[in-house]
């Protein structure tokens, strides 16, 4: 069996093979390397392996089971207890221990701080902050290397139990037509899956553009060809990716403030210079921007919800003329609107080519599902199809590709949109009409007929909204504060998503909204 250890760390710390053997195996149990029930070598595969003597590989596993981190069941073998370990202190003392004799003892690392740190890291195997260790250790990374590590950018959120939380959640799998997928997945594998090999250009599998293309001609008004799409793992790849197409080092951008974080930091970490756009209650208001490229959500705008007016979507298509500019519209929730009449997309307005279309599904279908678009001026074709490829020659997700191309031409999609948008219609008003009847001394809401979360402005002082997440939090609720979108302090807002809560969630989860608040009134 294959079996590895970070054995020559602990034998740069210990004096005998068979206590860094020990250390070694310890240190994985209690870190998940190995987690419960995984079976370990035998004794004379652990000798042969680590070139120690098998009474000396008996030794070792006699001091784990006295500690409790194995067990042995007779005639089948040694195996990692079931058991939930977690370490204690007097073992990270020791670990400390060790890491000290380990810089001192090792020559390769001796006399440097940095190498305290990459010994620390190899030990325990924590990483808080990868960037700087990457510096202490010296090793280069690139300007861009360097911008991405300055930022946070890996955020993963959870809450577990009796929790009602605002925060967005993805589909509703038990509305899901889990059977219609299926058999779209069954259809594009192939009978006896003899189409789950083939081969897919770097644009994407051509069915699924056709079929976008399609939809957007329909549904959007777009005059869309499959040759003018390109495929991505979720839009924000395609952001990325055009961020380093069209931005040299310096270069200014624009982007909406209120807006989507994750354009400021495609932009800045692509080492261009970021110019913020005022938001107001229409939207972006437009403005002879020094710049050749812009990035904006005019269907509904991010986070607020405004729609920009007619009259300034024609003004940012004129300054993009008169700039010999390109803008990108991510036209990021626009498939769910239970109200208002449908908003005409830039690119359906654009007749110069100077408007680059981003899509997903994953909010329309499920999160899981990393497929984002764009529809490209012709010009920029070649480059993005060309950058596509170096990063993935062969994309990924083929056979969901080819099952949503399936899943959208045999009328599924459809089906499941004009659904999910009476069930998500619904609980926009109820939660709408919740928050005003019990929170509206707390909270502005801003109008909108469209979109999975609403947009509401605190009406109080900075630090009551404070006072009132830390006290929502302590009754089981929390909600997005919309400082997370904001590049320039503004005034404190927060985003209330409801795609993944039923009545009864969202009728608890102000409740306990309007109970934090009482909270918070009983402290001053």
């Amino acid at each position: 069996m294959n079996f590895t250890l970070p054995y020559d760390q602990y034998l740069a710390v210990h004096r005998y093979k068979y206590l860094a053997l020990y250390h070694a195996l310890r240190a994985a149990i209690l870190g998940g390397t190995l987690p419960g029930g995984t079976r370990l070598p035998s004794t004379r595969k652990l000798a042969e392996l680590y070139q120690i003597s098998r009474g000396s590989a008996s030794q070792v596993y006699d001091m784990l089971l006295a500690d409790g981190y194995i067990r042995t069941e007779t005639g089948r073998g040694t195996y990692v207890a079931n058991d939930s370990f977690e370490p204690v202190e007097q073992e990270r003392v020791e670990a400390d221990q060790e890491i000290e004799g380990a810089v001192a003892a090792t020559s390769a690392f001796a006399g440097t701080e940095g190498s305290k740190d990459a010994v620390t890291n190899a030990v325990t195997g924590e990483y808080a902050d990868v960037g700087a260790a990457c510096n202490r250790t010296g090793i280069p990374l690139s300007g861009w290397g360097q911008r991405l590590m300055e930022r946070n950018v890996l955020i993963y959120e959870q809450e577990e139990g009796n929790f009602v939380s605002f925060r967005s959640r993805g589909m509703l799998m038990e509305y899901f037509p889990y059977e219609e997928w299926r058999s779209a997945l069954k259809y594009a594998g192939g009978k006896s899956g003899g189409r789950m090999e083939g081969y897919c250009p770097p644009q994407g599998e051509e069915s699924l553009r056709l079929a976008i293309a399609a939809h957007l001609r329909v549904t959007r008004g777009i005059r869309a060809e499959a040759e003018q799409i390109v495929l991505f793992n979720g839009s924000m790849q395609g952001i990325v990716l055009l961020t380093q197409l069209l931005l040299e080092p310096g270069s200014p951008a624009v982007a909406e403030d209120p807006g989507f974080h994750g354009i400021r930091r495609a932009v800045e970490i692509s080492g261009g210079k970021l110019l913020l756009g005022k938001v107001d209650g229409s939207g972006l208001v437009p403005q002879d921007w020094a710049a050749r490229l812009l990035f904006v959500t005019p269907s509904r705008q991010f986070p607020t919800g405004a729609v920009l007016p007619l009259d300034r979507r024609r003004r940012l298509l004129e300054w993009a003329r008169r700039q010999e500019a390109l803008i990108v519209e991510d036209d990021y929730d626009s498939e769910f609107r239970w109200g208002g009449r449908p908003i005409e997309p830039l690119k359906a307005l654009d007749r110069e080519e100077r408007v680059v279309y981003l899509g997903s599904f994953s909010n329309s279908m499920f999160s899981s599902l990393r497929l984002g678009y764009a529809v490209l001026p012709p010009l920029l074709i070649g480059p993005v199809t060309a950058a596509k490829a170096l990063y993935e020659p062969l994309p990924g997700g083929q056979l969901e590709q080819r099952a949503l191309a399936r899943f959208m031409q045999t009328g599924g999609y459809s089906r499941h949109l004009r659904r999910m948008t009476r069930l998500y219609g619904e609980r926009a008003r109820l939660l709408r009409s919740l928050l005003s009847e019990r929170l509206g001394q707390l909270f502005e809401l801003l109008p909108g007929d469209a979109g999975l979360h609403i947009y509401a402005r605190w009406r109080r002082s900075r630090a009551e909204f404070a006072a009132f997440r830390a006290a929502a939090l302590r009754r089981g609720t929390d909600f997005r504060d919309a400082a997370l979108y904001q590049a320039a302090p503004g005034v404190p807002a927060a985003c209330f998503s409801f795609a993944h809560l039923d009545s009864a969630q969202l009728e608890n989860g102000v409740n306990r909204l309007l109970l934090a608040w009482e909270d918070v009134q009983n402290r001053m």
